[in-house]
């Protein structure tokens, strides 16, 4: 099984240079490193340029309407539990419109997988700002600039309880192919936010993180049990800072003995969000990789066990069985 066991017959329609090529690409040979049969394989999304997806990959797929893949997948996972399920979705798709069923699929821990495409636009409907557009963007929407204070993904992810918080760019196949491997071998609601490019409406919005030459001294990949290094000669660290009444991370030299060590399966979600907040006008390099991971029930196993213990109880296990134990009268 390799990547093109995957791919289907559709022409991409996505425009020359998009991020979201990338991503696809990405996820096809993710899927065939999982080894998941197409058959026991579905990809569900909303409305929106990266919600297209479903059709060019060879999976069962559903494109529904703006913002409610969440509940589709949700219901396809929880009837279906023995599938593997994709969500695809953006950053208008899933935390505008489809906001309130994003936290609350992350709240129950649904065992999907959720890529969440991150432009900092509304790029199918011609270049409105969305809620992750940075205050004093200028779009069609807001030829002045934007007022509003824009939405974290990452924030709102932990805030929901998430168990799972991943992020990578477009421009890095072998961190996105990764984290959609663990993501997959996660048992729960697994985020990966993909920083992609919109080069019609958007280009170059993640340019300062994703651009080669600097990429090195402004990102961060965290991996798990490895130190917090980065650089282009991996010769700066990441470490708390004690002296203030919050501590804070600060960055120091690869050979500080406080430099710290990754781990993304501590319960206690603190550094994690402190992690997943770098590179908000702090000095700090923005966080790539699987951020936070940990263990906890799932919805959908949760409510099949419940489904499961009362059939287990119930004196009338067939339809016939229930109407007879009813009371009945004649008229």
């Amino acid at each position: 099984m390799d990547a093109s066991t995957f791919k289907s017959d559709q022409y991409v329609r996505f425009c020359p240079g998009c991020g979201d090529h990338a991503i696809c690409l990405a996820l096809q040979k993710a899927m065939a490193q999982i080894g998941v049969p197409t058959y026991q394989t579905v990809v569900i999304s909303g409305i929106g340029c990266s919600s297209r997806m479903p059709h060019y990959l060879n999976t069962y797929g559903f494109n529904t309407i703006h913002g409610r893949g969440a509940a589709i997948a949700t219901g396809v996972k929880t009837s279906h539990p023995e599938l593997t399920v994709w969500q695809m979705t953006g950053d208008g798709d899933c935390l505008a419109i489809g906001g309130n069923h994003f936290i609350h699929e992350l709240r129950r821990n649904v065992d999907l997988n959720i890529c969440l495409f991150n432009n900092r636009i509304y790029g199918l409907t011609k270049g409105q700002y969305s809620p992750t557009s940075p205050k004093g963007f200028v779009s069609k929407s807001s030829p002045y600039g934007t007022v509003e204070r824009p939405f974290i993904p990452a924030e709102l992810v932990l805030g929901a309880r998430g168990t799972f918080f991943a992020r990578t760019l477009d421009v890095d196949l072998p961190t996105t192919v990764d984290c959609m491997v663990q993501a997959q071998q996660h048992k729960g609601a697994s985020v990966i936010e993909c920083l992609v490019n919109c080069v019609i409406f958007n280009n170059g919005t993640h340019s300062w993180v994703s651009d080669r030459e600097t990429r090195a001294e402004h990102t961060i990949l965290l991996k798990q049990g490895e130190k917090m290094l980065f650089g282009a000669n991996r010769d700066q660290g990441l470490k708390l800072d004690y002296s203030t009444l919050i501590p804070h991370l600060v960055v120091t030299t690869a050979s500080d003995p406080d430099v710290l060590v990754h781990d993304a399966t501590m319960a206690d979600p603190t550094l994690h969000r402190m992690l997943a907040l770098m590179g908000q006008d702090d000095g700090l390099p923005v966080a790539l990789g699987v951020i936070r991971n940990v263990e906890e029930e799932t919805y959908n196993d949760a409510v099949n066990r419940q489904i499961d213990e009362v059939r287990t109880a119930a004196k009338a296990t067939t339809f016939d069985q229930l109407t007879q134990s009813l009371e009945r009268w004649n008229i």
